[in-house]
């Protein structure tokens, strides 16, 4: 293989790294037979199921996503109403105490 990135690669310092540059040439590799198309139809498969399981793990976090949104909106309105519930609570013992508010 005459390929001058291959000429370029310094030896990996770690076994991972070393792994990485291989899972690198590799997925170059199948992606220069995608373009020219010579893939096998394992390569194909591959990469197919790579996207399929990428969008599902996509549809997932935006599920929980929204879920999450979901149960900070009724939080805020949980401490919204208990915000209202304190605020009717000490209005009705100054009146208890006789205090007058200027609102009533």
């Amino acid at each position: 293989m005459g390929d001058k990135r291959q000429k370029k690669l310094r030896p990996a310092l770690t076994p991972e790294a070393r792994e990485n540059q291989l899972i690198s040439l590799a997925i170059d590799a199948a992606e220069k037979q995608l373009v020219e198309g010579t893939a096998s139809s394992q390569v194909i498969v591959h990469f197919l199921k790579l996207a399929s399981a990428k969008e599902r793990l996509e549809r997932e976090k935006l599920e929980e996503e929204n879920k999450l949104l979901k149960a900070k909106t009724e939080m805020l309105q949980s401490a919204k109403r208990v915000e209202e519930l304190y605020a009717n609570a000490i209005n009705a013992m100054k009146r208890y105490q006789g205090v007058r508010d200027d609102d009533d």
